[in-house]
């Protein structure tokens, strides 16, 4: 969907909202109907723009240049360490960008529009919780396994908050006792275990006889999908990582329960696409050290909205529910 928008098609549309996803890597914005159908998406990389600024003003240029501001009557933003209180990005440790930056109000001033700011996490929840795995369900949590992990709450088909805006932060939640350092500056993180920077760290701090032997060896600057591809042609270090990493998750979702008992937790991006292999080892060590009173009751699911980009379709979801 990367392109020139059909005109023609624009005028056979009666509202539309301008979707933004805000990620560590690749920033994505889109046009979308009330149905959930995106019209037109395209990716920007995230590092291109060393302030704010510049990619408001990317975007906002972009959509000039196509004739995309037709019908739009609002932006809706997931992004890291999105604040829905304030509108503001706040301290994210996979973006360049620091500090608190008022994103919204960025948005709102060169646009002349109603924006609408969250988490990327929880803007992926609501995806799928109107357009995908979750819309039969009353209370979950989202995993969204990118270059970070982060989490969204669902309690009765509305996201958990908290006070400030922060609530669901699992992906900073210390899972192993002075373990790894964290993007945040604390240590033993599970997002410095599980998530694509996570496994890629693995290749190299992991210890395993199966080292040496590895293919990964034979890659320059392996990634997570390098790790995910070799374990299915059978290679032994990167199926013992990717164990790691199912452990590592599992035992930490078995954890989380205790806190809202959800009905189902929904696996989100890159990672979680590689098959049903990963959700059911994830699941294994889930049920191996739940507290009793939950086992067999929590699902593990996969997005069902890979191919048509969950957190996009959040964020457009932000203004259609106020606008309803």
């Amino acid at each position: 969907m990367n392109g020139i928008l059909n005109p023609n098609k624009l005028n056979m549309i009666n509202k539309l909202v301008l979707g933004i996803d805000i990620g560590g890597t690749n920033s994505v914005f889109g046009l979308v109907d009330q149905n959930g159908k995106i019209h037109f998406q395209k990716t920007l990389k995230t590092s291109l723009y060393p302030t704010p600024e510049k990619l408001v003003n990317e975007i906002y240029n972009y959509l000039n240049k196509i004739n995309g501001f037709k019908k739009i009557i609002g932006i809706g933003i997931g992004a890291p360490n999105g604040n829905f209180f304030t509108g503001s990005i706040e301290f994210a440790p996979n973006l360049k960008w620091d500090g608190k930056i008022p994103l919204a109000e960025m948005f709102k001033e060169k646009f002349k529009l109603n924006v609408i700011l969250t988490n990327d996490a929880n803007a992926a929840a609501i995806g799928e919780m109107i357009y995908g795995a979750a819309k039969d369900l009353d209370n979950f949590v989202i995993i969204t396994l990118g270059t970070g992990l982060g989490s969204g709450v669902v309690n009765k088909r509305k996201l958990i908050y908290g006070h400030d805006g922060f609530a669901g932060e699992y992906g900073h939640i210390r899972v192993i006792k002075n373990g790894r350092l964290c993007g945040c500056g604390r240590k033993g993180c599970l997002e410095a275990y599980v998530s694509a920077t996570g496994v890629t760290r693995s290749i190299y701090e992991l210890d395993s006889k199966n080292k040496s032997k590895s293919k990964l060896k034979q890659i320059k600057n392996p990634s997570s999908k390098d790790v995910f591809n070799l374990a299915k042609k059978g290679d032994l270090f990167s199926i013992e990582i990717i164990d790691y990493t199912a452990k590592i998750l599992g035992s930490s979702l078995a954890e989380f329960s205790c806190f809202n008992s959800p009905k189902a937790y929904i696996l989100f991006g890159g990672i979680a696409q590689n098959g049903n292999i990963f959700a059911q080892k994830v699941k294994r060590y889930m049920e191996k050290n739940l507290l009793n009173i939950y086992k067999d009751k929590i699902e593990i699911r996969i997005s069902q909205l890979h191919n048509r980009n969950a957190a996009l379709l959040g964020s457009a979801s932000l203004i259609w529910n106020n606008n309803n």
